[in-house]
């Protein structure tokens, strides 16, 4: 089912997971898979990695998804990618049944400079998928604390515009901890013409050093909350966990409150700690 036409419904609630490495079996994230789907996800996205080097896991894991009957996006990137590259690739992902696509300009390998590929930005490659794949609905990345590379928020803003234009017909931001600012961000998403749905990533606070680490990668701000915890219980596994889930539950429902139109949760492909989540925010129920 395409995750627009969702949209147009519901707020949706989505996980994201990544394909294992080729040296890894595959088994144990298709176990995984099989408890995320007792929530009734309205879709599961799955990571595609830099310049195709994860491309046979993702199909795999993709196509698996498809098969059990839950709707399925796909993430794709410029990096290494020619436009035969992206028509064939493409192609594969159509001709199992997948509709949904996630386009990005991708992060550039280490020690390079550019995508590698016949497209350096994303609204460039949205343009392209939606001429060569109309029956595809296409989403786009944005970043509600603004884009650590972009030269300013305004800049960050109107290109997110340019790829609403482009085609894309919803867009998954980037993990937010601060809702204030997410707010904020709608606000001058809405005055600048950016009408498409917005769905948020949601990073669930389980470990210190994973919180961190994506805040800091990603110029994303630590709340006064959220760094109380990290003092208090950084030190302190268990209690660390604990805290991180009230305070990701609260998350979660600042967020509905704010009127997001979905909510995307990075499981780290973890069932215990993001099931907690759902459960005791109640908004699903395990089947």
């Amino acid at each position: 089912m395409k995750i627009a036409e969702i949209l147009k419904k519901r707020m949706t609630l989505s996980f994201e997971v990544f394909p294992p490495k080729n040296d890894q079996p595959i088994q144990p994230l298709l176990e995984t898979l099989n408890q995320f789907y007792r929530f009734d996800l309205d879709f599961i996205s799955c990571t595609y990695g830099a310049g195709g080097t994860n491309k046979g896991r993702s199909l795999e894991i993709c196509e698996a998804i498809q098969k059990s009957g839950h709707t399925i996006m796909t993430h794709f990137s410029c990096i290494g990618n020619s436009k035969d590259d992206i028509t064939k690739i493409i192609h594969e992902y159509v001709d199992k049944g997948i509709e949904n696509v996630l386009a990005m300009r991708g992060d550039f390998p280490k020690g390079q400079e550019g995508t590698g590929g016949d497209f350096d930005h994303a609204d460039k490659l949205i343009a392209f998928l939606k001429a060569e794949f109309p029956a595809v609905s296409l989403s786009c990345a944005g970043y509600p604390e603004k884009h650590i590379l972009a030269p300013s928020f305004d800049a960050d803003i109107a290109y997110l515009r340019s790829k609403q234009d482009a085609g894309a017909e919803f867009v998954m931001l980037q993990l937010c901890h601060d809702i204030a600012a997410y707010e904020q961000f709608v606000k001058r998403c809405r005055r600048a013409g950016i009408t498409i749905p917005l769905i948020i990533g949601l990073m669930p606070v389980l470990a210190k050093d994973p919180i961190v680490r994506m805040a800091l990668s990603n110029g994303c701000s630590i709340p006064k909350e959220l760094a109380a915890i990290i003092g208090k219980y950084g030190g302190n596994p268990e209690d660390f966990k604990k805290a991180g889930i009230e305070y990701t539950i609260g998350q979660l429902w600042g967020y509905m409150n704010a009127g997001v139109s979905g909510i995307h949760i990075y499981t780290l492909n973890k069932y215990e700690g993001v099931a907690r989540i759902i459960l005791e925010s109640g908004i699903r129920v395990a089947r």
